[in-house]
């Protein structure tokens, strides 16, 4: 569950309203505003309210929670700040409301006057229903149900998207390089626009962008003064660079356009961060303690604001693929129990007949209820048994070999395919032939491509004649049969 409490504007709250907390955002120069939403679907409000930003419809800063009413009821699926300051958020209903500071027309109201309460933006977007908004510093977007962006406000930089640098005083479709296309997640930066069109995120810092690709590698673009790209240097970047984490899969990215910090989330849970990190630059990315990329910005992003709209989920929901992960390998209520290396994993036989073909098959012919396993090892049937519970693998490259193995013998192709994705990520000079063998050995014809690609043009010839020495004869004369079409080797 998360702890909002870790975020000190919440710090003078008790802990029984902070149990009722169901959504939150912090804000402010100085992290020093929040608004919330509890269970019952109140909104609340409380901090300095620099430009009327709370919406309680004064400029009076508030130590104690202030509702506001208007948003009571209203279902908030999408909030977001710009530095103005100004808020935006849109409803479960599709609506649009606005309030804060307006010099820029980033209320989108046609007007620069400030509001000092949530007003409904309309004009251009009557019967649009909006999904997502994101504010840069001045200036607004907006993402539809049917793919479309609507942007509004400050652009000096043509961060609106308009093709002109003239300001937008209500929302205006981004029309030209987004014509005919679906955009699937929008980001803003301070002065710019970010557009998703197939499944993947991205995520915008103060003047940097993160980008998460489908194979789960992260590139990065824009500045880097603070080593908030993740290259291990500090030298800005006009085009995206593949961020090299040696690492896992990453799952997602985060970023706030109030700081210079970045923050990663693996597959299995492992949260990194990078760039300014408490006025430290931290130039590579750095393995935390943290199981939330949320708690990064709480303890380490200056100023200590959320990146994105909390959502709490209380201690009595799990969603479904929460309660299979907790209740993978748990004998409380498994029915079935695999002895590998003579070691037990508790599972459940419905999950694994919906799950792999090979266990339907098995356990429809057999009411045992433990299976000795004996061709491969515990690490290796273990991480496919939670393959199944979890859709994830987590295994170092070398490991991942033999998952690779009996990912063929039990035909589970996409299976194959994640662990051929865990080797690429985590070749080396060390153990590249070792891998390439293995690619070579269970028929995993792309791996093998890459493996073949790496020896050629990262080992020396004395490496490559010290590992080929070693090989099997038969394996030796498969490798030299096929070398002519990856590029001769050294030797």
């Amino acid at each position: 569950m998360l702890d909002v409490g870790k975020w000190p504007v919440f710090a003078l709250l008790p802990p029984e309203e902070l149990r009722l907390i169901r959504q939150a955002c912090v804000f402010g120069s100085a992290a020093n505003e929040a608004i919330y939403v509890t269970v019952s679907d109140e909104v609340f409000a409380l901090g300095t309210n620099c430009s009327g930003c709370l919406g309680l419809g004064d400029t009076q800063s508030t130590i104690e929670p202030r509702r506001i009413d208007i948003l009571c009821g209203k279902k908030i699926v999408s909030l977001s700040y710009g530095t103005g300051p100004h808020v935006v958020i849109a409803t479960a209903d599709g609506e649009v409301y606005s309030w804060g500071h307006n010099g820029y027309s980033q209320l989108g109201n046609g007007t620069t006057n400030h509001g000092l309460t949530p007003a409904l933006v309309s004009t251009s977007l009557i019967g649009k229903r909006v999904t997502e908004v994101a504010c840069g510093s001045h200036h607004t977007i907006a993402l539809t149900t049917e793919g479309e962006v609507y942007a509004w406000g400050y652009n000096n930089s043509g961060q609106v998207g308009s093709g002109s640098t003239a300001n937008q005083p209500t929302p205006r479709r981004v029309s030209s390089c987004l014509q005919n296309k679906v955009v699937v997640n929008i980001a803003c930066g301070q002065l710019c626009s970010m557009a998703v069109l197939d499944n993947g995120e991205v995520a915008c810092g103060y003047a940097h962008t993160l980008a998460l690709t489908d194979e789960g590698f992260i590139y990065s673009w824009g500045a880097n003064s603070y080593g908030q790209l993740g290259t291990g240097n500090k030298s800005n970047q006009a085009v995206p660079t593949l961020i090299n984490m040696e690492k896992e899969r990453m799952v997602e990215v985060a970023a706030c356009h109030t700081s210079h910090t970045s923050v990663a989330k693996t597959q299995s849970g492992q949260v990194l961060m990078w760039g300014q990190c408490r006025g430290q630059v931290v130039a590579y990315p750095h393995l935390t303690h943290f199981t939330s990329t949320d708690d990064v910005f709480a303890c380490f992003a200056t100023p200590a604001v959320t990146w994105h709209l909390l959502s709490v989920d209380g201690d009595d929901y799990l969603t479904v693929a929460q309660s299979l992960k907790r209740e993978f390998d748990s004998p409380e209520i498994s029915d079935l129990k695999f002895l590998v290396d003579g070691k037990c994993i508790h599972v459940h036989k419905a999950l694994l007949k919906i799950r792999c073909e090979h266990f339907r098959a098995l356990l429809n012919e057999t009411d045992e209820e433990t299976i000795e396993i004996h061709q491969f090892s515990y690490l290796v049937y273990r991480a496919f048994l939670e393959y199944l519970y979890t859709d994830t693998i987590n295994l170092p490259p070398e490991d991942a070999i033999g998952l690779l193995d009996l990912s063929t013998y039990y035909r589970e192709s996409r299976l194959k395919r994640l662990c051929q994705e865990t080797i690429k990520r985590g070749i080396t000079e060390e153990n590249a032939i070792t891998l390439l063998s293995a690619a070579v050995k269970y028929e995993a014809r792309d791996l093998e491509e890459f493996c073949f690609k790496f020896c050629v043009n990262h080992l020396t010839a004395v490496t490559q004649t010290q590992a080929f020495a070693d090989m099997d004869h038969d394996l030796l004369k498969n490798f030299i049969s096929k070398a002519s079409r990856y590029g001769a080797f050294k030797n």
